[in-house]
C-alpha cells in the first residue's frame, strides 16, 4: 500500500466506515491516480455514500487512514485540502437568495483571503465554469429556482471552478435528463484526460459506469465490498446479476441494459430474426405476455443475448458455423408447434439459406 499511496492522488488503507464508531463496511482498500475515473457502483442502501462521505472526512473514519497527494488527510487543514480536492454531494444546498453565480462563486473561496472577496480572475473562471456545463443562462437565476437538472450542472460548475485536482461525486447524474447525463459525463472525462483530474464517484447507472470508469468498486448488499476492477472484469458473466440479487429479468453486460423476465411456457409464436431484427417483436411479445420461441439464431448474432433473455426457447448455432441438420430439424419441430410465425427478415444471405427454408415452410404452413 505505500507504493500505491505514493502513486496515487488518493488512497484508502484498511478503512472501516459507519456511525457512532460502529463499522458499517470494513476493509475497504481503493486508490484513484490522475487521470483516472474510480466508480462505486452497488444496490440502495448498501453503504456508497457512507464510503464518500468518511473518504472526504464528512464523516469520521472507524478505523483506517485516507491520503490526498501522498498526505494523511488527517493531518491536512481544512483549507489545505479544499484546494485539492472539491466535492459533490446528494442533497439540498442551503442557500439565502443566491443566484446560481454566486453559488458557483463558492468554490473559489478557498484561493480568497479571510474578507472572501473575489478578483476578476475569479469571476472569469466562476463564468468559464458555468460555461463548461452550458449554464451561463443559469447565472442571474434563483437557484432555489431553477429545476433540479440545473441544479446538479449548478453544482458540478461550483465544484470544476474549485480547480482541484480530484473531484469526489455522489450521483452527479441524478435528475439529469438523458442529454445532459452525457454532457456532464463527457466533461467528466475530458477533464480527466486533459488536466489528469481524479475522479470518485458513485452511480446507480450502470450503463454508464461501464462505459465511463477506469476502475469499478462494488458494494455489496450485505455491507461488504465486492470486486474491485476494470469494467471488462466487474461486467462479466452473472456478476451483476448476483450483485443486485436480481430474480426477475436480467442485466445484458454486452449491451449495458435491462431485459424483464422472460415469459414462461410453450412457445406460441416463432420468430425468424437476425442481426438485430428480431429485438422490438422480442419485446413486445415479452410485453404481451406470449411465449414464443427465437431462431435459427447464430451465438455471434447481435440479438442472441436478448433472445437469450426474452425467449422461452431459442434455437442456436455455434458462430461462424452452417448450420446441422439436428439444429434445422429442432427449429422446424417448434416452428410447427407454433401457432403463428413473424419473419423478421427482407432477404436472407447465404448462410441464412436454413432461416429461408423456415420461412417457407410457415409460409406453405399458413403460419405467416
Amino acid at each position: 500500500m505505500a507504493e500505491e499511496r505514493s502513486s496515487s492522488y488518493i488512497c484508502a488503507e484498511d478503512i472501516s466506515v459507519g456511525y457512532h464508531n460502529l463499522p458499517l463496511i470494513q476493509k475497504i482498500n481503493l486508490h484513484v491516480n490522475r487521470g483516472e475515473i474510480l466508480t462505486l457502483i452497488g444496490p440502495n442502501g448498501a453503504g456508497k455514500s457512507t464510503i464518500l462521505k468518511s473518504l472526504i472526512g464528512q464523516l469520521k473514519l472507524v478505523k483506517g487512514a485516507v491520503w490526498l497527494d501522498g498526505t494523511s488527510m488527517g493531518t491536512m487543514k481544512e483549507k489545505e485540502i479544499a484546494l485539492r480536492m472539491s466535492v459533490m454531494m446528494t442533497g439540498r444546498v442551503k442557500t439565502e437568495r443566491m443566484t446560481c453565480e454566486e453559488v458557483v462563486s463558492m468554490g473559489r473561496y478557498p484561493y480568497t483571503g479571510k474578507m472572501g472577496i473575489l478578483t476578476e480572475k475569479d469571476w472569469q473562471i466562476v463564468r468559464e465554469s458555468l460555461e463548461l456545463v452550458q449554464g451561463l443562462e443559469l447565472a442571474e437565476k434563483d437557484f432555489e429556482a431553477v429545476s433540479d437538472g440545473q441544479r446538479q450542472r449548478v453544482l458540478l460548475a461550483r465544484a470544476i471552478c474549485q480547480e482541484p485536482q480530484v473531484i469526489v461525486l455522489d450521483e452527479p447524474t441524478a435528475f439529469l435528463d438523458i442529454r445532459h447525463k452525457l454532457e456532464l459525463l463527457y466533461l467528466l472525462k475530458n477533464m480527466v484526460r486533459e488536466k489528469k483530474v481524479a475522479v470518485l464517484m458513485s452511480l446507480h447507472e450502470l450503463d454508464l459506469a461501464q462505459k465511463i470508469s477506469d476502475h469499478i468498486i462494488c458494494v455489496k448488499g450485505d455491507n461488504s465490498i465486492g470486486r474491485f476492477g476494470t469494467p471488462e472484469e466487474i461486467f462479466s458473466g452473472d456478476y451483476i446479476k448476483e450483485l443486485f440479487q436480481i430474480e426477475k429479468g436480467t442485466y445484458l453486460t454486452d449491451y449495458g441494459s435491462v431485459e424483464l423476465e422472460a415469459v414462461k411456457g410453450e412457445p406460441k409464436v416463432f420468430v425468424i430474426g437476425g442481426n438485430g431484427t428480431g429485438i422490438p417483436v422480442y419485446r413486445q411479445l415479452q410485453k404481451e405476455g406470449i411465449p414464443f420461441a427465437a431462431g435459427i439464431l447464430w451465438e455471434n448474432d447481435r440479438e442472441y443475448p436478448v433472445a437469450e433473455a426474452l425467449a422461452s426457447v431459442v434455437i442456436r448455432e455455434k458462430a461462424f458455423e452452417s448450420v446441422s441438420d439436428a439444429t434445422f430439424e429442432t427449429a422446424v419441430k417448434v416452428l410447427k408447434n407454433c401457432e403463428k410465425v413473424i419473419c423478421c427478415m427482407e432477404n436472407f444471405g447465404t448462410y441464412q439459406e436454413p432461416c429461408r427454408q423456415l420461412w417457407k415452410i410457415a409460409k406453405d404452413l399458413g403460419k405467416i
